[in-house]
């Protein structure tokens, strides 16, 4: 189901209240003009599985944070920062997952300029 990125942690909240308390993961696909944020989520009592689909432009790539209903989304929220460049707002920065980009977009951005070093292999 698509939503507004304004709407995503009222629509989590509500979601968990209603059964659906397992967020099975988070990830991001990059379309060029825009970024998909993708959020799997599951009620397991009656074994049902939803999708929340949130756009959001590619120059304006934020999220707010749904840590406090999820604890599990720390390290989904810190990949979608570090590989898509998307910034999640209200939560601590932590440390790397993996290592900083040297200034340049996410390397699961289709704009990422990758060295000569990869280029090659």
């Amino acid at each position: 189901m698509k939503i507004d990125r304004k709407d995503l942690l009222s629509r989590i909240k509500s979601m968990k209240e209603s059964g659906y308390s397992y967020l099975v993961k988070i990830t991001a696909v990059d379309y060029k003009d825009h970024l998909t944020a993708l959020y799997f989520i599951r009620d397991i009592s009656k074994n049902k599985e939803e999708l929340l689909e949130v756009d959001i432009l590619s120059s304006d790539a934020w999220l707010p944070t749904i840590i406090k209903e999820h604890t599990s989304a720390d390290w989904y929220e810190r990949e979608m920062s570090e590989m898509f460049d998307i910034k999640i707002k209200g939560r601590k920065s932590g440390r790397l997952l993996l290592e900083k980009w040297d200034g340049l977009e996410g390397p699961l951005r289709k704009g990422f300029a990758w060295g000569e070093e990869y280029k090659q292999m």
